[in-house]
């Protein structure tokens, strides 16, 4: 009998490795059909998963009934699992280089619990070759078991989307490999347990590897062109929104749009790749410069809303901005790799006062990711720079920003979501 139908019959367990955005979700359809055990190296965070309570606050209370689950810290309850899933964050360090640390203690964690028989699935986004190279070897020096012989390894890349209520992990086609032919088809099917519209099966662990980090680095160096496009467009004196507006009525014209790139992916998982192509001896320069561009856009925004402020007559020593949102993406609470960090730091280096506002993100959060916390909605600002487009913003209009703003102020509309609406101040956007 096969891992799968073991798992079917609840004869042996799953176990997910990291409960955060990917993890939590995963464990929680899985746990709705078979045994789970869901396991995080945070305690406060597996005491309120305990409570039916989502530390990311993406999942509701509803969705933690009726699963078969147990949530702990303790690595000696992942021995009773049979089927690892691996979903931990791979960030990237202060040089932009792949931050592997929570992959290879992640992987020492199964090592020291694994058993044979035993499978265990990637899920962490990586470079060609990282599940092989690098976390398979400490899972056998850990385990003292023999990678084919003992266990098998397969890699199936999250495809977990923040915020986005309709494609959730039941709903996306899942990408599946394994180390053979036996693998692939006890993971697949394994997958397929939970995932409406199946699996694509890939040929190898390196192909499905690969076909995830090039699912961001494509949106990255689009975007990038588009943030290139605002730049050369704000300079000719055209608004960049109604240019694509225009470019897209063309049928097959590819509708991407400016704006900061942030967060664990898109702004994150280029640098694996380009990581992995320097290792061999090949310098990515389309890639390179997509996130040159991308990485540089909070400082633009900065600069131009500080322009602005100068050229309206105001000392920009003793003025004061409000800058929007503070999260990497609208309506979600996560501030990871947030690109508004950005802004605020370029405002204050020209010894403006900052005040952020974000209906979602946590003030003690920000403060010990990148120094400020949150401010109360004042008035009195001379400019005012919506970053992150949150649904609470959607309804704002000329007298919304007339009560908070002084007279001559500026209005930067990062995403253009006042295109049109904005009448009474200097309005710009991307």
């Amino acid at each position: 009998m096969g891992i799968y139908e073991k798992i079917v019959k609840k004869e042996a367990t799953i176990a997910v490795i990291g409960l955060g955005y990917v993890g939590l979700p995963i464990a929680l359809a899985f746990a709705k059909k078979t045994k789970v055990i869901g396991f995080d190296i945070n305690e406060n965070r597996v005491n309120m998963m305990k409570k039916g309570i989502d530390p990311s606050y993406e999942l509701s209370k509803k969705e933690f009934e009726k699963s078969d689950i147990k949530f702990t810290h303790k690595i000696e309850d992942l021995k009773k699992a049979n089927f690892f899933i691996v979903a931990v964050p791979t960030p990237i360090d202060e040089h932009n280089l792949p931050d592997l640390r929570p992959l290879i203690a992640s992987s020492t964690t199964v090592g020291k619990v694994l058993k044979k028989g035993d499978y265990v699935v990637f899920e962490s986004t990586v470079y060609p070759g990282c599940t092989e190279e690098d976390c398979i070897p400490v899972i056998e020096r850990e385990s003292g078991l023999k990678f084919m012989k003992d266990f098998k390894v397969g890699y199936s890349p999250e495809r977990i989307n923040p915020g986005d209520k309709e494609r959730t992990i039941t709903k996306i086609l899942k990408i599946v490999s394994g180390c053979d032919k036996d693998s692939l088809e006890n993971i697949a099917k394994t997958y397929e347990i939970i995932v409406e519209p199946g699996t694509h099966r890939a040929s190898s662990i390196k192909v499905a590897e690969a076909a995830k980090i090039i699912e961001n680095t494509q949106r990255d160096v689009n975007i990038a062109l588009m943030n290139e496009l605002s730049i050369i467009f704000s300079r000719i004196g055209i608004n960049t929104y109604e240019v694509l507006e225009a470019a897209g009525t063309k049928w097959n014209f590819m509708k991407f749009s400016p704006g900061l790139v942030g967060g664990h992916c898109i702004g994150v998982d280029p640098y694996y790749l380009t990581y992995k192509a320097e290792e061999l001896g090949y310098h990515a320069r389309v890639i390179n410069s997509g996130r040159y561009v991308n990485d540089s856009m909070g400082f633009y925004v900065a600069k131009t809303c500080v322009k602005k402020i100068i050229a309206a007559g105001k000392n920009i020593s003793k003025s004061k901005v409000l800058v929007m949102g503070a999260t990497f993406k609208e309506d979600v609470s996560d501030i990871r790799n947030s690109k508004v960090a950005d802004i605020v730091k370029e405002l204050k280096s020209f010894g403006v006062k900052v005040e952020i506002v974000d209906p979602h993100a946590e003030s003690d959060e920000l403060k010990h990711e990148y120094g400020f916390g949150l401010n109360k909605l004042g008035k009195g600002y001379d400019g005012v720079i919506v970053a992150v487009n949150h649904k609470e913003y959607k309804g704002y209009d000329d007298k919304f920003f007339s009560s908070i703003l002084t007279n001559n102020g500026i209005v930067v509309d990062v995403k253009g979501l006042y295109k049109g609406k904005i009448k009474k101040f200097t309005y710009w956007s991307l």
